[in-house]
């Protein structure tokens, strides 16, 4: 009995280790990056020499005004540009040499989207919205079915499932996208103003849902320019300029109560 004890606990520690491990591991690495727009009369410095990483398991909110850098650092952690100089690694893998069928299939994998205008198909079902992207990776179609209803309890529309998207609100719109973004199982989420075309309080129950989902393991990056969104997620990471003026977990994250948002 003792040795079977033992060898249980030798078990639990095993895991507890590899689960630190993983949490250390770094999902994205940006290195000495930089993107630079030239014309034949100007050079527009976009991103200026920036360096950070993301650890698999983060909530970050990424933040600065209108003109800053981060709609084209969004692009570049999104896949869908390159920098000019630096280095980009995903999950492990190098992006800024990728050629453009490279870049999708990088896309398609690692990576869901979740965009301010929802970008779902108006007169068709939660359910077919969210199926689409697997139907496009070729997934069985009895498993993308099982996944698109699993992700749309999970953000608190399993009563919802025949409606088409023109019948929901914006913030219930915005629940669908974000059900869609995980049904391949990214490697990261990425929000770009998730919360810019809803009312304050649909955009408190969205937080809900984000915070929700990172609490079992997902990986956020959300831009933002709002401040007070921003405070929901466990690190900010400010740029200016081109440059990045902050990178902070100082911050008190304001929690949201998952039963006061429904989203159970």
């Amino acid at each position: 009995m003792a040795v079977w004890v033992e060898e249980l606990w030798v078990v639990v520690l095993f895991v507890q280790l590899v689960d630190k491990i993983m949490k250390n591991q770094s999902i994205i690495t940006v290195k000495d990056l930089s993107k630079i727009y030239k014309t034949d009369v100007l050079e527009t410095i976009a991103l200026d020499n920036i360096s950070f990483e993301i650890k698999k398991g983060e909530f970050v909110a990424i933040m600065g005004p209108s003109g800053s850098g981060k709609s084209t650092l969004m692009h570049i952690l999104g896949a869908l540009d390159k920098p000019t100089l630096g280095k980009y690694i995903l999950d492990g893998e190098n992006v800024e040499n990728l050629d453009d069928d490279q870049l999708a299939d990088i896309r398609n994998r690692k990576i869901g989207f979740v965009f301010q205008a929802y970008n779902l198909l108006p007169r068709t079902t939660t359910v077919k919205n969210v199926m689409l992207p697997m139907a496009y990776a070729g997934i069985d179609p009895k498993e993308r079915e099982i996944r698109a209803i699993e992700y749309l309890n999970l953000v608190g529309l399993s009563d919802r499932l025949k409606h088409t998207t023109n019948q929901l609100s914006g913030g219930q719109q915005q629940r669908v996208a974000i059900a869609r973004a995980l049904s391949m199982h990214p490697s990261i989420l990425l929000a770009d103003e998730p919360t810019g075309n809803i009312a304050s309080a649909q955009a408190e129950e969205i937080m809900a849902i984000f915070q929700k989902i990172n609490k079992e393991g997902n990986t956020i990056i959300m831009i933002t320019h709002e401040p007070d969104i921003a405070q929901h997620a466990k690190r900010i990471i400010v740029i200016r300029d081109g440059k990045i003026v902050t990178d902070s977990s100082d911050h008190k994250q304001k929690i949201i109560n998952d039963q006061k948002n429904e989203i159970n």
